[in-house]
């Protein structure tokens, strides 16, 4: 079994809560608007590490990492992106890739909205871990934790790092 850690929106944020939640954590994943290429190293220096880098990202962070991210993890497969949209209205330049070759996970950020939705037209889970930095419209920081063992999804877990405003 490994819990993942999923986090999105960082925009350069690390704090202790991150760090803690991280730690219990066997890898990490993060959706983009990771902030600055030492956010990349400090996330790196905890777990195993796989991102995609977002819009608000520099050309350091766009060197380092792709902007979608498709692999097998415990059976799963798994597409990562920034911008990816929800199910019923997913974004423009993925939604003939998803209908056509759905995978089993799809984890987008950028909305800073917390989604958890099941897509059972397409038969996959879409994850929105929400944003756990500090700028943007959310009132919550958020992040996902999940167990993945052998196409089993479990204990997925919401974790509320506290008021976007207050660290």
């Amino acid at each position: 079994m490994n819990r993942i850690g999923i986090l999105s929106d960082t925009h350069g944020h690390h704090d202790d809560m991150i760090a803690h939640n991280l730690a219990l954590c066997d890898e990490i994943w993060h959706m983009g608007d990771i902030g600055n290429i030492e956010m990349l190293d400090t996330y790196q220096a905890i777990k195993p590490l796989r991102a995609v880098y977002g819009n608000i990202d520099g050309q350091e962070l766009r060197k380092a990492l792709p902007l979608k991210r498709r692999f097998i993890y415990e059976e799963f497969e798994v597409l990562m992106v920034h911008i990816g949209g929800y199910p019923g209205n997913y974004d423009k330049s993925l939604r003939n890739e998803i209908r056509q070759n759905p995978p089993d996970i799809f984890l987008s950020g950028h909305s800073h909205i917390l989604k958890i939705i099941p897509d059972n037209k397409l038969n996959l889970l879409h994850i929105n871990p929400g944003s756990a930095g500090k700028y943007g419209l959310h009132k919550i920081r958020t992040m996902v934790i999940f167990e993945l063992e052998k196409k089993k999804i479990l204990d997925v877990k919401v974790i509320e790092l506290g008021l976007r405003g207050v660290i």
